[in-house]
């Protein structure tokens, strides 16, 4: 039986039917759905010692409204692997997206009491980038170009930990009667700046028009959200979106070798945004 079939089976076991889909990923995660049940194979890079605080904080009270809760509140392993089971949910319709909605449920979670949840492991975003730059395969010049800028990076600067999801974009949103954050993964105490930090990139890089990183920045600061300070937004912004820029130029050129082809406009962009990281001292707007 292939592990697709084994997770089919566990969403049935939890109220699942009907017919099966399984959720494309660019990872060895594997997502499968059935009727209203969604079951998750964890990575196997990523520690399933972590998993299991992570999943009781996401169905902490503390949390309802702001996290989707799991269906199981225990980790499940299948064939190995570390497995965990979810209501399911609409995802993010790209032409409509709700980024003030986003912004608005970042500035909740951070303002979560850690206390409230029990102990919780490092949030995973700041290791994110080197682990990207690590799995760049050959020595070309943008690979050179990217591990360069990877490491001009500054030390981040310490602040005090708070509540944060490690790995934000709009695909951890979902809809269930509002809109909810899903993917544990990477969720623990850090620098709440660090979720900010890829549309912050995406802005920097040209990626993201104005209006729209204004209103995700606005919703964020209106809300009452303590990663920044509201008269320099970008003294915090700027080592995570650089980090987050170069993050995200290294999974492209992984993905572009895999695939067999050459970097799109998108990626570009990204790699161009490296060597502005590489040749410019100042901040990234």
């Amino acid at each position: 039986m292939s592990l697709t079939e084994e997770l089919a089976g566990v969403a049935a076991a939890y109220g699942g039917t009907g017919e099966i889909a399984v959720h494309p990923t660019r990872t060895d995660v594997v997502v499968v759905r059935r009727g209203e049940v969604v079951v998750k194979a964890h990575s196997e890079r990523d520690d399933p010692l972590l998993l299991p605080a992570r999943l009781r904080a996401a169905g902490a009270a503390a949390l309802s409204g702001i996290m989707l809760a799991p269906l199981e509140p225990e980790m499940l392993t299948v064939s190995g692997r570390a497995v965990t089971v979810w209501p399911a949910g609409t995802t993010v319709d790209p032409d409509t997206a709700p980024w003030e909605e986003g912004a608005r449920l970042l500035a909740r979670l951070h303002a979560v009491p850690l206390p409230t949840l029990g102990p919780l492991p490092e949030a995973g975003g700041p290791a994110r980038a080197a682990r990207a730059v690590r799995r760049m395969p050959g020595d070309g010049p943008v690979e050179q170009l990217v591990r360069r800028a990877f490491e001009s990076l500054p030390e981040p600067e310490p602040h005090p930990g708070l509540l944060t999801h490690g790995d934000w974009h709009l695909g951890q949103l979902v809809w269930r009667e509002r809109w909810l954050l899903i993917d544990i993964d990477d969720v623990g105490v850090g620098d709440p700046a660090w979720d900010l930090a890829r549309p912050a990139a995406w802005f920097a890089a040209g990626l993201l028009a104005t209006p729209i990183w204004e209103r995700f920045l606005g919703a964020y600061l209106a809300s009452g959200g303590p990663a920044l300070d509201p008269s320099d937004p970008w003294a915090r912004l700027d080592v995570p979106a650089r980090a987050l820029t170069v993050q995200l130029a290294a999974v492209a050129v992984v993905n572009a070798t895999r695939d067999g082809r050459e970097l799109d406009e998108v990626e570009h962009s990204l790699i161009e945004a490296c060597g502005r990281i590489v040749g410019l001292p100042q901040s990234l707007p």
